[in-house]
């Protein structure tokens, strides 16, 4: 295996770990589409196979014509929802975390007389 250690860029994960074999435990045989805004929601499919390609995870499925096709596994029942999903019930679509880390880059790159100048983000 080729020495990672001065790649340029963002670091790699463990590339002889990488595969596109499925790595999920899953026992549904069938899946339902969740995702609120996706025309298919509320369908379901017989699940074919999970895995990790496209750089996500995916639930493939068969068409009505045969065809293998997927949807990404987060938009489907194979995948549980985020904790913090099922107890907002719809009512914050951002968790606290990402707010303040979105008001904290704002700020950073805000204008306001020149106080941010210089500042790295």
């Amino acid at each position: 295996m080729p020495d990672m250690a001065n790649h340029p860029g963002p670091p790699i994960s463990n590339v002889s770990t990488l595969s596109i074999a499925s790595q999920f435990d899953y026992q549904a045989q069938t899946f339902r589409v969740t995702h609120p805004f996706h025309p298919l929601r509320g369908q379901t499919f017989t699940l074919v196979d999970c895995r990790h390609t496209w750089g996500e995870d995916r639930a493939y499925y068969h068409d009505e014509k045969g065809k293998l096709c997927s949807f990404p596994a987060c938009w489907t029942s194979v995948i549980p929802a985020e904790p913090f999903v099922v107890v907002a019930r719809g009512r914050s679509p951002f968790r606290l975390t990402d707010l303040l880390e979105l008001s904290r880059l704002l700020k950073a790159i805000s204008p306001e007389e020149g106080v941010n100048e210089g500042k790295e983000v």
